[in-house]
């Protein structure tokens, strides 16, 4: 089952991920792009990168440092009756174990009803037997949620000091769309475990879930700083550094994370990204050629491909990428966008440019890559038309 929890970037968009535990960051589908046809493909603002002076915390270094588990621990120092339980139940919900974590909870629970970590084992299984999309507030008036989120509000007011209690009731939160009870949560919950890096991420992801991309940083370099050793927590700081238009900070991030876990097809992605970003047209190929080497069905990674061949003017290699993708997911618009672009490039196929632009309008019409892109179309034709 995929259990992700808060993957931080799908192209545009911030989301919870697909899990309610592992805090992982995804960036798919080629930077966007207005491109005269005439032109190469370039990236442009419509992501609104902030500037900003290259200033990050370097982190610690990677070789040899195991992650941390990712699973906050519900046991306590003063080992009680159900502290054992616990670790059996986090044990197998770090597996995606959850009928077993389920049982393990429910024994703790018994084992000692004044404990809380039975009944926030229990919410946080349930949340996860959920298996919600992946967006943030994609549960709102999810009822099934909303009964958990209220378990878990009870344990955190009748128990104030149990941290794992306010992280997992903010991650409810944040995935009904509760941005101000989750933030309150998770605040909490990352005060009472300052040195939980899933604490600390979790906080991070919620504020860039929000908005707050700058108040994000602070939680997630603690995060990547308390767990070095994950490649999720370089990840996710990566890509909020790609947001504010960091990107060399970006690529340091990824490096970092492609280097943890080189047979993870999201971290060459990731960094082949933020490479094209950069205009490091060359290596980016080499990232994204493992992307999808590891992961061939995936149609952004293949688009991304084709941005990279189409900059450094390989345009049948180009042209393949985007063919592939698009009959791998023909909604995705910026496959039909980069289609366009290079097709414009003759005079003989600006008619199939135009068909690729519109089949991207019909996706989306309020896109202002499509509306720039027909528009230098309909420049270029009437250019061709007057010679």
């Amino acid at each position: 089952m995929n259990r992700l929890f808060f993957s931080i970037l799908t192209v545009g968009a911030i989301s919870c991920g697909a899990n309610t535990n592992r805090s992982m960051a995804t960036f798919e589908g080629a930077p966007p792009t207005v491109v005269a046809a005439d032109e190469s493909p370039h990236p442009v603002a419509t992501m609104a990168p902030v500037p900003a002076v290259s200033v990050a915390i370097p982190p610690p270094p990677v070789a040899d440092i195991p992650p941390r588990p990712v699973t906050i621990s519900l046991s306590r120092a003063s080992r009680g009756a159900a502290d054992p339980h616990l670790e059996l139940g986090d044990a197998a919900f770090e597996k995606d174990d959850f009928a077993g974590a389920q049982k393990a909870y429910e024994a703790a629970r018994k084992a000692d009803e004044k404990h809380p970590g039975g009944e926030t084992g229990l919410a946080r299984t349930a949340i996860a037997l959920l298996d919600l999309p992946t967006d943030y507030a994609v549960a709102k008036g999810n009822k099934k949620l909303q009964v958990v989120a209220g378990k878990l509000d009870v344990i955190c007011k009748k128990f104030e000091d149990f941290g794992p209690a306010w992280v997992e009731a903010g991650r409810a939160r944040l995935l009904l769309g509760d941005a101000p009870g989750a933030l309150a949560a998770l605040r909490e919950g990352y005060r009472l475990l300052p040195n939980e890096p899933e604490a600390a991420s979790a906080l991070g992801v919620a504020l860039l879930a929000t908005g707050d991309a700058a108040a994000a940083e602070k939680y997630l370099v603690r995060a990547r700083n308390l767990d070095p050793g994950s490649s999720a927590r370089h990840g996710n700081l990566g890509t909020l550094y790609f947001l504010l238009g960091r990107v060399p900070d970006a690529i340091g991030e990824y490096d970092a994370s492609v280097r943890i876990a080189p047979n993870d097809a999201k971290t060459h992605a990731d960094l082949g990204t933020a490479l094209l970003a950069s205009g490091d047209f060359r290596r980016a190929e080499l990232e994204l050629g493992k992307a999808i080497a590891q992961e061939p069905k995936r149609a952004s990674f293949k688009n991304n491909l084709g941005y990279a061949y189409q900059s450094q003017g390989k345009l049948a290699a180009a042209k393949a990428e985007y063919d592939a993708a698009l009959a791998i997911d023909p909604k995705l618009a910026s496959a039909w966008i980069n289609l366009a672009t290079l097709l414009a490039k003759s005079p003989a196929t600006r008619g199939d440019a135009r068909k690729a632009l519109l089949k991207a309008q019909a996706l989306d019409a309020t896109d202002p890559r499509v509306k720039a892109n027909l528009e230098e179309l309909d420049a270029l034709e009437k250019g061709h038309e007057t010679r």
